[in-house]
């Protein structure tokens, strides 16, 4: 009985799990979307670097808001501290995105002759890149509840009181 009671719980887990990364995985897609079109705007009045840079912050502004709505679970954290985990996230997400987007235009289609649409297309590769890793750190780092106070649990271990 309690083996299938363990299935049973494992398998809720697992789909609750599947069900919140299927929901980043869209919230993202709107995200990115907003990301991709602001780019899209954004390179007809600059360089493509700068326009990568620029959308980049739009998209994270979106991402934000849907996450904390759609995905993760109430967290004790204010706004305010979830919005600054995420960025600390994002800042390493945004220099994947870069570094992927702006590689490819500039160093990899060149050298395929890759000439369809490199800048979105690349860009679109770059947006998609960070998926898994940002999936799990914002799970585990931006939306997650501050650890319990260990001073509570350090007293109830002892043995012996103070005298």
């Amino acid at each position: 009985m309690i083996n299938s009671t363990n299935k049973q719980d494992t398998k809720r887990t697992t789909s609750a799990e599947t069900l919140r990364f299927v929901s980043f995985v869209v919230t993202g897609g709107v995200s990115g979307s907003c990301n991709l079109g602001t780019r899209f705007l954004l390179s007809r009045v600059m360089r493509y670097e700068f326009a990568v840079s620029l959308a980049y912050l739009v998209g994270m502004i979106v991402a934000f808001v849907l996450a904390r709505s759609f995905v993760f679970e109430k967290s004790e954290r204010d706004w305010h501290a979830q919005l600054g985990r995420f960025a600390i996230v994002n800042v390493f997400g945004f220099a994947q995105v870069w570094l992927v987007s702006v590689g490819l235009v500039r160093l990899v289609f060149p050298w395929l002759a890759f000439h369809w649409h490199p800048e979105d297309v690349g860009h679109l590769i770059g947006v998609a890149s960070p998926v898994f890793v940002s999936y799990y750190a914002h799970k585990h780092f931006s939306f997650s509840s501050p650890a319990p106070s260990n001073s509570s649990a350090q007293n109830d271990g002892e043995l012996l009181p103070e005298l």
